[in-house]
C-alpha cells in the first residue's frame, strides 16, 4: 500500500530530537515512549520480513509495526479485530449516539489529573444514563452502552469527551419484557445534563477531598479546599453539553460509525498537508461553520505541533473504551441472550465491516490485500524474518520496500 507523503512519524524524526533537549524535564516518559514508537514505526529498527511472490517472484520487505496505541499507522487492524469481535452484539433496535462534554476550565486541570478525571468523566455519563433510563417516568429499563473516550478537538486542543453508543430500549427491571424507546427519540437530553453536572460534580469534589488531584503553575491555589469550591460554584450553575444525535440506519451504520471512531488517534496522517523547518499545515474541521466553510486548514510551529499531538497521551494501562449496563463484560453474554428471547430476534448474523470506513482510522494501516503481489495478484509469502535492528539478507534485483 502507498505510504502517505507526509506522516507524524517524519514530524518527530525530523524535529523530535531538539524539541526533546528544549523540553527536557516538561515531558513525560509516557510522551517520550509515545514518540520513539511513532519514530520507529514500520522502520529496520523494529525488524520485518522479506515477502515474496509465488507466481512471478517479486519481493519486497515489510517493516514491524509499533503497535502503540497512539500511532497513526497502528490503528486499522486493531479496529477490525475489535469489531469482529462486537458484530455479535448488535441488537434489530435503534442505536443512539450519546455524546458528554466536560467544560474547560475542568478540562484545563484534567490534564495533569488525567487518570482521575478521565475516569470520573466515564463514570458520571454511565451512570446519568443508566439512572435515567431505569427511571420509570423516563424508560423504565436496564439499558447497555458503549463509551469511547476522545480527549482532542479537530485543531488537536484538549477537549475531553466521550461518545456513547446506546441501543434504543433496553429490559424492563422485572426482566420480563423490552422496552422500547419512543422512535427517534432515546432520553431527554436537558435531563442528561443536569443530572451529568450534579454527579461529576459530586465526583471531583470527593475526589479533590481525598487528595487525589494534583495542582500546578496557576492551578496551584486550588490545593485549598475553599479555593476548590469556589472553582466548581461557577460550573455547578452553567450548561453541561450533553449531545444526542438522531438514531443510526441499521446495524451497518453503527458499525461504521464504531470503525472511525473506537480506535481514532488525535491525527491522522490523512490530515496531514504540509511540513517545513519551523511549521506544520494540517487540515482541521470547524464544527462552528457550516457548508464548505467548515473544512479548514491550519498551520502550527512544529513544537506546537508535537506538543498539542502529545496532550492525548493516555496514562498507562488507562481503558479509553469500556462497556456498562447490559453490555458489562460480566454479564454481557446473558444480558444480551435475554435481549434476543424478548425481541424474538435470531443471533445477529455477521455483518461485514466497512473496509472504506476502517481505513479512515489508518489509511495506510495493511489490510488482507496488502498480502497479493502488486504485479500479477498471487500470493505472498515470508521467505525469511529479521530481528530488530537488523537488515534483511542481500535481496534480489526485483525487491521493492513496503511502507
Amino acid at each position: 500500500m502507498p505510504r502517505q507523503a507526509l506522516e507524524v512519524a517524519d514530524i518527530f524524526r525530523d524535529h523530535g530530537p531538539a524539541w526533546r533537549r528544549e523540553q527536557a524535564g516538561h515531558v513525560s516518559l509516557g510522551q517520550l515512549k509515545v514518540m520513539s514508537a511513532i519514530e520507529h514505526c514500520r522502520t529496520a529498527a523494529l525488524g520485518g520480513h522479506v515477502e515474496r511472490c509465488a507466481g512471478c517472484g517479486y519481493s519486497r520487505i515489510a517493516y514491524n509495526s509499533c503497535r502503540n496505541r497512539h500511532c497513526p499507522k497502528c490503528q486499522g487492524a486493531v479496529a477490525r479485530q475489535w469489531l469482529a469481535a462486537r458484530e455479535a452484539d448488535l441488537l434489530p433496535v435503534e442505536y443512539y449516539h450519546v455524546v458528554f462534554t466536560l467544560p474547560a476550565p475542568i478540562g484545563q486541570i484534567a490534564y495533569h489529573n488525567k487518570a482521575v478525571i478521565y475516569a470520573l468523566l466515564f463514570q458520571a455519563a454511565a451512570e446519568t444514563l443508566l439512572s435515567i433510563a431505569a427511571d420509570p417516568k423516563h424508560l423504565g429499563a436496564r439499558i447497555g452502552l458503549t463509551m469511547v473516550l476522545h480527549t482532542w478537538g479537530s485543531a488537536l486542543t484538549h477537549h475531553p469527551h466521550v461518545h456513547c453508543i446506546v441501543p434504543g430500549g433496553g429490559i424492563s427491571l422485572d426482566g420480563e419484557r423490552w422496552v422500547a424507546c419512543r422512535r427517534g427519540f432515546f432520553l431527554p437530553v436537558r435531563v442528561l445534563s443536569r443530572l451529568f453536572r450534579r454527579l461529576f460534580c459530586e465526583k471531583l469534589a470527593a475526589a479533590h477531598r481525598a487528595g487525589e488531584l494534583q495542582f500546578f503553575g496557576e492551578h496551584q491555589a486550588l490545593e485549598a479546599a475553599e479555593a476548590f469550591a469556589a472553582f466548581l460554584k461557577p460550573l455547578r450553575d452553567i450548561d453541561w453539553v450533553v449531545y444526542a444525535k438522531r438514531p443510526f440506519a441499521g446495524p451497518e451504520a453503527v458499525l461504521a460509525y464504531l470503525s472511525r471512531y473506537t480506535h481514532r488517534v488525535a491525527i491522522a496522517n490523512s490530515r496531514l498537508i504540509a511540513l517545513d523547518e519551523e511549521q506544520v499545515t494540517f487540515k482541521w474541521k470547524d464544527y462552528r461553520a457550516k457548508g464548505r466553510c467548515r473544512h479548514k486548514r491550519m498551520t502550527l510551529p512544529v513544537q506546537e505541533f508535537m506538543r498539542r499531538f502529545l496532550l492525548h497521551v493516555l496514562p498507562l494501562g488507562f481503558h479509553r473504551i469500556r462497556h456498562y449496563g447490559l453490555l458489562a463484560n460480566a454479564a454481557r453474554v446473558e444480558n444480551l441472550a435475554r435481549a434476543r428471547e424478548l425481541l424474538a430476534a435470531p443471533l445477529s448474523p455477521l455483518i461485514a465491516v466497512p473496509v472504506a470506513a476502517v481505513e479512515q482510522v489508518a489509511p495506510d494501516a495493511p489490510t488482507e490485500s496488502a498480502r497479493a503481489c502488486p504485479c500479477c495478484g498471487a500470493p505472498m509469502v515470508i521467505v525469511e524474518t529479521f530481528a530488530r535492528g537488523h537488515a534483511p539478507r542481500a535481496p534480489p534485483s526485483t525487491m521493492s520496500e513496503a511502507a
